[in-house]
């Protein structure tokens, strides 16, 4: 099933369901791409008017930015259901000798690294969305400044709710350095990135109200 081509209601009911994908990976993804949508929406309400002629040319730039990061979010909700297929049959591997005692750590070590690379994916890619929403917001049209605002606010979920799917995945692994390290990436991003969409949120609310 691809899960970025099913209707709103079908993949709503598949999450809602006991079946192992999607999961919060893919539905930060899919909201990731929502948010990147919106600021998106911003720029195509603002090319084409006299009165923002002087950003036009930047606003197309930011278009085709943005077009490629929706592309991509949407791509990453596949990717995380075929990431996480093996890593949930790699739980259910046997351990009742040595053996295969060893055998399960070593298919764990190989899944659990697989299944943190797509969510790490999708938060640089909420970062990126985040660095494109900024400039849509200060340079758009401010007719349409709420969906900027709303932008930020979903690509900082989205950003969060990688980061837990790295998280859970990074705590299961042996290699500990390569757990930090990956950690150490997830932490910088949410520091920086989380402080960027609350500014671009807070700065909207400020100019409505």
């Amino acid at each position: 099933m691809g899960f970025s081509t099913v209707p709103c209601n079908e993949f709503v009911e598949v999450l809602a369901s006991k079946a192992p994908v999607p999961g919060g990976g893919g539905a930060s993804a899919l909201v990731g791409a929502i948010g990147t949508a919106l600021g998106n929406m911003v720029g195509s309400l603002t090319v084409g008017k006299k009165k923002y002629a002087d950003v036009e040319e930047e606003m197309w730039e930011l278009k085709k930015k943005a077009d490629e990061l929706q592309k991509e979010l949407l791509h990453l909700i596949e990717r995380d259901a075929e990431v996480f297929e093996p890593l949930s049959k790699a739980y259910g591997m046997p351990r009742e000798t040595e053996e295969e005692k060893a055998e399960k750590a070593r298919v764990m070590e190989i899944v659990l690294k697989d299944a943190c690379s797509v969510p790490m994916e999708i938060m640089e890619k909420c970062c990126e969305a985040i660095e494109i929403i900024v400039e849509f917001a200060a340079k758009g049209s401010t007719l349409a400044i709420s969906d900027a605002g709303v932008g930020a606010a979903f690509c900082k979920a989205a950003l969060q709710g990688a980061s837990l799917n790295v998280y859970i995945n990074t705590k299961s692994m042996k290699n500990r350095e390569y757990a930090e390290e990956l950690n150490a990436k997830c932490d910088a991003m949410l520091e920086k990135y989380t402080k960027i969409a609350d500014e671009v949120f807070e700065s909207v609310l400020g100019r409505l109200k």
